[in-house]
């Protein structure tokens, strides 16, 4: 691992002058002059005193060069048949239009606006326009119920929200705007204004609820120029699930963001202008945010922006159509989806339909990359399959194979080597290093690169609580795992209460709060059990009130519906058993994990503070799988 070992060797050693180089791959207004502010630690910020502006980095600068009849955004929606290309020239022309409406009704440098939008163009152009005028976007993904999407303004206090008419499902269409006005109802800090993108295909528009209309306001709107902000300034803030329930706002930056995903563009996607680039995930995600949008427009690359699904848009063929007909080099997906396509596809018989000879790499994350699935699609393809590891709070990859720096060697199971920044190391309970192949703490020792969270959003003590104070000195990942002799990593899964569905991280007490508010039931506890297709399912565990005789059925209908009313169908809440206790610690702590080591069939320990190990036994004999003779 010859030019990987240089890399990250220089990046450790001598932070500075690796971060200041890599910054020069982007326009800057005032240069950085230094890259890190390490000032008031374990708070670290990313090239203090610089200024930038990202839109004008993602779009501006490409035309200036020349690239501006360059494809910059192919839409291609599966659900309605239809195809859009943008080159760089119209992108910037409908952004700059857009950012002109939004100037016009009051929204500036430092406003929040909340977008809540399903995967179309104007996603993209209202996130852009956004970021040209300093404002701060917060994408809600499109499947969050109201009660979700309250709870998000009420944080974040948008000043403007964009929306559209609905999404479109196979076989059904999902209506955003009572959900928009329901959230409104709910919230106690509504912004008065709302911008709808109309939808022929959804029923409802602007004009039925009083708001504005997307095309009517860009179109009478004077476009606006970039808007100078500091490297330091927020560019977005994008909620995650907490433990508690409660979401927690990340934030990010503008110039470590645009120096990071520009830098990993290239050193570990392997992508250069003018190629094509698709990342099958939302906007609403944190992968959407760096790969659908801002990392390829920084690169000068053309990005694919895919309304669809892997399977039943309508075969198991999609994804490799729109390889095919867009000339992809590289496609970036949850291991879900290939999953999905294996299950309705095992033969791959759809894709000897395409040509998919454009292919080069298929890159996973979002969840860990089961080996089974990993030799399915290496076989099936003939390309690398590359897994890789990180979260919404870094926002690029903490553990990757370096493609664009060298062809390292690709293990099942291992998302590979810590990238360039991150000191990525494994401590027991007391921060201690463990040996090599010992499994313990994932944590990245502080600082971590540009492009992580700058901490969250109006809320530094439970950042520091959250991520910092566990082990002094480092960042808490969440994740457990072990570092092999060679220093791949295997990241074996969450090491606290948040489950990982398909790629999307849920709380599990967010979950709870829902089921726990039915009549029927008295205590209840969800916990993430092992799903072949989706990685994790929630699973619920009820205790029923005393004298409640409803049937199991008709409680887990409810219980399915009310956490689809609540959260949202991207839950995919549906399993309910009924037990008689659930097992808990002298302090009144639900053993969640153990509880979910019963259900999966794996080997537990009986923790010496149990309450009741009678409760655990009776557990055992329920909720076990058969063992086979």
């Amino acid at each position: 691992m010859g030019a990987y070992n240089d890399e990250f060797t220089r990046s450790i050693d001598d932070p500075e002058g690796f971060w200041l180089d890599a910054a020069k791959a982007v326009d800057w207004l005032t240069p950085p002059e230094q890259a890190l502010d390490a000032s008031n630690p374990p708070i670290y910020r990313w090239f203090p005193g610089a200024m930038l502006n990202t839109s004008a980095n993602a779009l501006d600068r490409h035309v200036q060069a020349g690239h501006g009849d360059r494809a910059a955004l192919i839409w291609d929606s599966a659900m309605t048949g239809q195809q859009r290309t943008y080159t760089y020239a119209e992108l910037l022309d409908a952004v700059a239009a857009f950012a002109g409406a939004l100037t016009e009704r009051g929204v500036g440098k430092g406003d929040r606006v909340i977008i809540y939008m399903p995967m179309i163009p104007e996603a993209a152009i209202a996130m852009l326009a956004c970021a040209r005028i300093g404002a701060v976007h917060s994408v809600v993904f499109g499947g969050f119920a109201a009660p979700e999407l309250a709870t998000r303004i009420d944080d974040a206090e948008p000043v403007a929200i964009v929306t559209a008419s609905g999404g479109l499902e196979p076989g059904r269409t999902v209506e955003y705007l009572p959900m928009v006005q329901a959230a409104l109802e709910l919230s106690a800090t509504a912004p008065s204004t709302v911008i709808v993108k109309d939808r022929p295909e959804v029923t409802g528009s602007a004009a039925d609820y009083g708001w504005l209309d997307f095309d009517e306001v860009s179109a009478a709107a004077t476009p606006v120029g970039p808007v100078p902000v500091a490297a330091t300034d927020p560019l977005y803030i994008l909620y995650t699930s907490g433990t508690t329930g409660k979401p927690k706002g990340v934030v990010r930056d503008n110039g470590g963001h645009a120096v990071a995903l520009t830098w990993s563009m290239k050193n570990v996607y392997d992508v250069s202008p003018g190629e094509v680039w698709w990342t099958a995930s939302d906007v609403g995600w944190v992968v959407g945010h760096s790969y659908i949008v801002y990392g390829p427009l920084l690169v000068g690359a053309t990005t694919i922006m895919y309304e669809g699904k892997p399977v039943g848009t309508p075969d198991a063929g999609a994804f490799w159509r729109v390889i095919s007909e867009h000339g992809a080099v590289a496609l970036f997906t949850a291991p879900t989806a290939i999953r999905a396509v294996r299950k309705a596809d095992p033969d791959a018989r759809e894709l000897a339909k395409y040509d998919i000879s454009s292919l080069r790499t298929l890159y996973a994350a979002g969840e860990r990359l089961d080996p089974d699935t990993f030799f399915w699609a290496s076989e099936k393809l003939g390309v690398p399959v590359v897994d890789h590891w990180w979260q919404t709070e870094t926002g690029w990859a903490i553990v990757a194979n370096l493609r664009g720096l060298e062809q390292m060697e690709i293990k099942a199971g291992s998302p590979s080597v810590p990238v360039p920044g991150y000191r990525v190391e494994i401590v027991d309970g007391a921060g201690a290093p463990v040996p090599a192949g010992s499994e313990g703490n994932i944590v990245v020792r502080l600082p971590l690169p540009p492009g992580t969270l700058a901490g969250l959003w109006r809320d530094e003590e439970r950042y520091r609580t959250s991520y910092l104070n566990t082990f002094p000195g480092y960042y808490l990942t969440g994740d457990s795992g072990y570092v092999d002799d060679d220093g791949y990593v295997f990241v074996l899964g969450r090491s606290d209460d948040v489950i990982n569905v398909a790629g999307h991280r849920m709380s599990t007490g967010s979950i709870e709060a829902v089921v726990a508010s039915h009549p029927a039931v008295a205590e209840c506890a969800v916990v993430g059990i092992h799903d072949d297709l989706k990685g994790q399912r929630p699973s619920g565990y009820i205790v029923l009130k005393a004298g409640v005789d409803t049937a199991e059925d008709t409680l887990r209908s409810e219980l399915v519906k009310l956490v689809r009313d609540e959260i949202g169908a991207v839950a995919t809440f549906r399993d309910v058993t009924v037990v008689q206790a659930l097992p808990k610690t002298r302090s009144g702590k639900i053993l969640r994990k153990t509880m979910r080591q019963i259900v999966d069939g794996e080997d537990y320990a009986v923790p010496s503070t149990i309450e009741d190990p009678a409760v655990l036994e009776a557990l055992v004999e329920q909720l076990a799988p058969p063992t086979e003779d």
